[in-house]
């Protein structure tokens, strides 16, 4: 069978839709669609991804990275990981992120299930829509909000060592 995607680049910065159509055997693996990813919105595949499994609401779960950094060996890895182990008609969203330095973050959702087409190569680039940016797109963090440093919900002041209920010379 071969699986359709839809691949958006998450660019909250830009009016313009950037995503790709691609399609895809279900037995390739991650990293056959980590390449075609890549080749298809231009960069040229040398930094580090992962995917990540989503559920309907795009929150991040599993990572499937294209490297092992662990210190034990055990990451889940792109090479070893055929599509449709993560992606099938029940579990249709993966989110992409490419070159974690700058972040590039992908929505990837399986839009279609279908037979393969006689004569056809796969992987295979069906549809291109928008420009990718010369930059990634601005990733706002929650911590990068000022009003989230210093903030705690007892109410204490850090500075006022008399309010607070130890001995500041204890050694």
């Amino acid at each position: 069978m071969i699986y359709r995607f839809r691949v958006i680049l998450d660019n909250d910065n830009n009016d313009e839709d950037v995503f790709r159509d691609l399609e895809i055997r279900e037995d390739d693996t991650l990293e056959d669609l980590h390449n075609i990813i890549t080749q298809s919105f231009g960069f040229d595949g040398s930094e580090m991804a992962s995917f990540y499994i989503s559920d309907d609401q795009w929150n991040q779960g599993e990572e499937i990275s294209l490297f092992d950094l662990s210190d034990d060996g055990s990451a889940r890895l792109m090479n070893e990981t055929a599509i449709n182990d993560v992606t099938f008609e029940m579990q249709t969203k993966l989110i992409y992120v490419y070159d974690f330095l700058s972040m590039w973050t992908f929505y990837v959702e399986l839009a279609e299930i279908v037979e393969e087409a006689e004569g056809s190569d796969y992987p295979n680039l069906m549809f291109v829509q928008g420009q990718v940016p010369d930059t990634a797109p601005d990733r706002v963090f929650e911590a990068d909000n000022d009003e989230d440093y210093g903030e705690f919900d007892d109410d204490l002041d850090i500075d006022d060592y008399e309010d607070l209920d130890f001995d500041e010379h204890w050694n």
